[in-house]
């Protein structure tokens, strides 16, 4: 199976309507970071944008480079994540991982995955996992990051991950914007990637047009819908 196979139908959530993997990747590499903002006026320059850093790991060995570092969560409310005491405990997932958790990376292990499991990610013939513990606590889980299939290899870590704190990477939003994000609530005049980093990416639209539309969120079991004008929450309901 060719890499852009595996990425196809991977089912791990998108930035706009709830499609394949590969519109995901390819939306993050087309809009990488949100333009800055001040807390009144217009989206800044283009020169301005923030870019998160990327590794683009093509194999195994790359990911490797992760162990013993920090991440935060990019891709929020989307993957499971399992108990990891020496080998992974698949029949209890522990749920999902919000937006912008840091997680402390301690390996990277490849495993195969039950059939019928459903964790948010192709299962392939193995998967690779990152097994970490959360701030302040020497428990560790296991989340995949990628899929092998024979030879073919699709990692998913750029998607899922922020490599540095994204609070240094978005300087330009106001502290107001950044607390919301911090308590995982949506508040009036976010843009989409600000909502996006407080209730995560199980997403759905019925439009493509990102800024201009209506947005159901689905956070962890909660569900919001926003409407957006000029990228710009306008009204926002939940239940």
């Amino acid at each position: 199976m060719k890499p852009w196979k595996l990425a196809l139908i991977t089912t791990l959530v998108t930035l706009a309507i709830g499609g394949s993997y590969l519109f995901s990747v390819w939306r993050h590499r087309q809009d990488p970071g949100v333009l800055g903002r001040d807390s009144a006026g217009p989206a800044t320059s283009v020169k301005e944008a923030a870019v998160p850093r990327t590794l683009s790991p093509r194999h195994f060995e790359d990911t490797l480079q992760l162990e013993g570092k920090s991440v935060w969560i990019k891709n929020g409310n989307t993957i499971a994540y399992f108990p990891y005491a020496g080998r992974i405990d698949f029949s209890r997932r522990v749920g999902v991982l919000p937006p912008i958790q840091r997680l402390q990376i301690q390996k990277i292990v490849k495993s195969a995955v039950p059939p019928t499991l459903d964790d948010g990610m192709s299962h392939g013939s193995r998967q690779a996992l990152a097994v970490f513990n959360l701030p302040g606590s020497t428990v560790q889980y296991a989340m995949p990051i990628g899929v092998m299939q024979g030879s073919e290899e699709a990692y998913f870590c750029d998607v899922l991950f922020f490599y540095d704190d994204p609070h240094t990477i978005y300087t330009n939003w106001p502290a107001a914007t950044w607390a919301a994000i911090d308590a995982h609530q949506p508040i009036p005049g976010m843009s989409e990637e600000e909502t996006r980093l407080a209730i995560g990416q199980d997403v759905h639209s019925e439009s493509r047009t990102v800024g201009d539309r209506t947005v159901t969120y689905n956070q962890a079991g909660k569900h919001w819908t926003i409407a957006y004008v000029n990228d710009r929450a306008t009204t926002i309901e939940s239940k």
